[in-house]
């Protein structure tokens, strides 16, 4: 008869309205995240610039990213031809679209329009995926910012494929004017010069970058 008394006792504790309402704020908790992606975006005038999906896509990546070390998410919209800028710094703690600028993509990875992705090293093509920004040094491409490809078989191979963010000529608008099209890296996002030192300046050390197609 205790038994049974101690098991009624325990039933009921398991089915409190305490134990409903931690519940219950697990599913809260993943609304709120969705609402404040949402506000971020609006809030950044980010409607009309940049695609909302992609944006929620990067900013899960960015919650999802051990070792961040900056509230700032870089995104490349490589669905967009070079012609357009589809390179986008956002600052999430001030909600504010900081810099929105062209990038280039690998020369294997298509002309006009990026088509074809890898992670192999050699193959001069663009990779997709999350990475996590490191340290700059002075390379053959002038201020350079190092990067690690977290994304397992997509673009883990960034360091040995020396995947880089750098400035070039060829990512100039002036290019585009001259040729139609963005020229084009072996595989590096480059960005026009005037650019590139400030952004890499404010990316480096430990912010996270997502890249779709």
């Amino acid at each position: 008869m205790k038994k049974l008394f101690l098991l009624l006792i325990w039933t009921s504790l398991s089915f409190s309205p305490l134990a409903f309402a931690h519940h219950s704020g697990k599913n809260s908790g993943n609304k709120v995240n969705q609402q404040l992606i949402e506000k971020t975006y609006k809030e950044a005038n980010l409607e009309g610039v940049l695609d909302y999906q992609l944006f929620s896509d990067a900013y899960q990546a960015y919650n999802q990213t051990e070792n961040r070390k900056k509230p700032v998410l870089t995104i490349i919209d490589y669905s967009k031809p070079s012609t357009e800028k589809r390179f986008y710094v956002v600052d999430l703690d001030k909600k504010k679209l900081i810099f929105n600028t062209y990038v280039s993509h690998g020369v294997n990875s298509g002309k006009k329009t990026a088509t074809k992705f890898s992670n192999i090293i050699n193959s001069r093509k663009t990779s997709l995926g999350t990475f996590l920004t490191d340290t700059t040094y002075y390379g053959s491409n002038g201020y350079s910012l190092r990067l690690d490809g977290l994304t397992s078989g997509v673009n883990d191979k960034a360091r040995e494929r020396y995947i880089v963010v750098h400035g070039a000529n060829y990512a100039n608008p002036s290019f585009i004017k001259k040729n139609g099209y963005l020229g084009r890296s072996w595989g590096c996002p480059a960005l026009p010069q005037k650019l590139s030192r400030q952004i890499i300046d404010t990316i480096k050390g430990g912010s996270v970058i997502y890249a779709s197609a």
